[in-house]
């Protein structure tokens, strides 16, 4: 029965696949029942594992050779379950909400075979009980992603923002396959239920990593292995460096903002490391690393939010703080609470998208919160909604976001002096993202109208399958709070102790009460700063023109990468092409050419047309190879 769970999705993609073309409008009919079906499937796996021991089941080998055994199999224990609550759950509510986003579009059949294709990849990817089959998929949702992104392939941008994507995935994928590697050479195995004990028995493992070279530094096996698999984890789940090609992934269609850039693929990343908490356990300095990785995403992406224009890209920057903080609760061990922000932060993310989504196709494709405002009374739901989503992002008292940020930082500050320091930060972060988090809602919905006044008089709610994933998202949005979703998940990590006893400590309390005060203070200095006294940011600006300059270009990090490496690399590309291709390759074949034309030219020069003249060329011809016939 749990095959089933990925399989659906897989059976609508090559429905869609081979016959799109002649099912075209209806390709819904096909994409959500099966999406569907896995949702339910889901739910009866979540009861079977919470009722029980967790659950392998081999489904098919393909290579076995010595200690090398390759297989598809299925693991599942509540990480596993909640993991694909969220992703099935987010995935239906997707595929409803384009069945009225991209109606009409001539791309509508391609579009749902290639995010069923995404929802079977993810899927195997959480279910995998090996990193080789984790990694697989890994580098499918990675496709899909690319394909997703690049859907209106027309448009240069997003061709450029598909190939962005993919290219800078590929940097963190290398040292994620190396990490495989070492992996394999320190186990002899890839499943997790060999690796796990043999890990803890192993001892302090070292390698010369500067043998082959001559040198000494021997290092932590552990610690290794662990920073090659978290550069997957930096490239798949938008981490500082790699962070750049998440916002640029919104000249996809809004559906895919939601469903890959917000719930699911960017929280790849996240899972994996959460998966091999065993192995990351061993090593405080891989922690280290993860955990400041984190807060340096989490401040950086907040920063960047604070003044950007673009609808989707405020909400794409605030993925990427959310992002953030879960990388450094896991860094700090505070696994369970990091799972939990990434549940309750698919809800509430995938809810903001889904409504920028219906805000953009209201206004006509219009994605510039300049030219908004004055929304609410004509978009009623998608506004309430959007205020339900932002509240929750801001960490609202009582909504999800406020329990699952609660807890984070909570525990991330019962993890000793680094886990402090990075929870002061986290609080500040609170303060910036309740900010601009309501400086979109007040730009785009409050305020006099600037929307143009040919498309003004149109504006209307969307239609029922639009707004319907928007009402169910609201109220997962607050209710994903009351589940007891880290309790669930403690036995899977085994060291909740810690966490726990600081809910009830009196530095837990001024935590959750200094983080409240953070978000109301974000709200209410956006209330003011864009309500009250409009012209305010336009005078801070000014003033802090370097500041505001920064954040709004993102601190130049592409500007960064485009000198040290994509201009670089072009410069060598033409210098080899002009050295290589047009001196020694073209060269060669035009010499030929050249040498042919020449011979063709001499032998013109002996054809009179005479055949004595001809008669006396063979004779000679006869002679010569006579003489050295007899020389040799």
């Amino acid at each position: 029965m749990y095959a089933l769970i990925p399989l659906f999705p897989l059976a609508a993609f090559l429905v869609l696949g081979l016959a799109g073309n002649r099912i075209k409008d209806r390709a819904h009919l096909v994409a959500v029942p099966a999406v569907v079906l896995s949702w339910l499937l889901s739910i009866a796996a979540f009861f079977d594992v919470a009722q029980g021991a967790p659950i392998n089941q081999p489904l098919y080998t393909w290579l076995t050779s010595g200690y090398l055994d390759i297989h598809i199999g299925l693991y599942l224990d509540r990480l596993t379950v909640v993991m694909l609550l969220l992703v099935t759950t987010v995935s239906s509510l997707v595929h409803i909400y384009t069945i009225g986003y991209m109606h009409g579009e001539p791309g509508y059949a391609r579009f749902f075979s290639y995010i069923a294709l995404f929802t079977f990849s993810m899927l195997m990817l959480v279910l995998a009980d090996n990193l080789l089959q984790l990694f697989v998929f890994w580098e499918a949702v990675g496709l899909c992603s690319y394909l997703l992104i690049g859907h209106w392939y027309e448009r240069a941008s997003a061709c450029a923002a598909a190939t962005k994507a993919f290219l800078v995935n590929r940097v963190g994928d290398f040292g994620f396959m190396l990490g495989l590697l070492l992996v394999w050479y320190s186990f002899g195995s890839l499943n997790y239920l060999d690796i796990f004990p043999a890990a803890h028995e192993a001892g302090n493992l070292t390698m010369n990593v500067l043998g082959p070279f001559g040198g000494t530094w021997d290092l932590s096996v552990f610690t290794l292995i662990c920073l090659l698999l978290f550069t997957g984890a930096i490239g798949k789940s938008a981490q500082v460096p790699l962070h750049v090609w998440l916002p640029d992934a919104m000249e996809g269609p809004t559906p895919i903002s939601a469903l890959i850039h917000a719930a699911t693929m960017v929280t790849a990343g996240v899972f994996m490391v959460a998966r091999l908490a065993p192995i990351y356990n061993l090593s405080p300095t891989a922690m280290t690393v993860v955990a400041l990785v984190g807060a340096a995403t989490m401040v950086l992406g907040a920063t960047i939010a604070l003044t950007q224009t673009d609808i989707k890209r405020v909400v794409a920057y605030s993925t990427v703080s959310q992002l953030g903080y879960m990388v450094m609760a896991c860094g700090l061990g505070a696994y369970s609470a990091g799972m939990y922000h990434l549940l309750t932060h698919g809800a509430f993310k995938a809810l903001l998208f889904l409504g920028c989504g219906s805000v953009i196709i209201a206004l006509h494709h219009e994605q510039d919160m300049r030219h908004m405002g004055g929304l609410k009374d004509k978009l009623p739901v998608t506004y309430w909604t959007f205020i339900i989503g932002s509240l929750a992002l801001a960490g609202f008292p009582l909504t999800a976001g406020f329990f699952s940020k609660d807890d984070l930082l909570i525990s991330s500050w019962s993890a000793g002096p680094l886990g402090q320091v990075l929870t002061v930060l986290g609080l500040l972060t609170a303060l910036l993202t309740a900010f601009y988090s309501f400086r979109l809602v007040f730009v785009t919905f409050w305020g006099p109208s600037h929307v143009d006044k040919k498309h003004a008089k149109h504006v209307h709610e969307p239609s029922g399958t639009m707004t319907f994933p928007l009402m169910v998202l609201a109220v997962l949005s607050i209710a994903a709070g009351y589940v007891g979703i880290p309790e669930f998940l403690e036995p899977v990590f085994a060291h909740g102790g810690a966490a726990a006893a600081a809910h009830h400590s009196d530095a837990g309390l001024a935590i959750m009460v200094v983080a409240t005060l953070m978000g109301l203070t974000g709200i209410a200095g956006a209330y003011y700063a864009y309500v009250l006294n409009p012209q305010l940011p336009d005078r801070l600006a000014s003033r802090w023109k370097t500041l505001y300059e920064g954040s709004l270009h993102k601190w130049y990090v592409d500007e960064a990468y485009d000198r040290a490496f994509v201009k670089p690399t072009f410069a060598l590309a033409a210098d080899m092409w002009k050295r290589i291709d047009v001196a020694v390759i073209d060269g060669a074949v035009n010499g030929i050419a050249r040498g042919i034309a020449w011979s063709g030219w001499l032998l013109r020069l002996v054809q009179s047309g005479q055949t004595q003249h001809y008669a006396i060329g063979m004779a000679l011809g006869m002679v010569i190879l006579m003489t050295v016939f007899w020389v040799f």
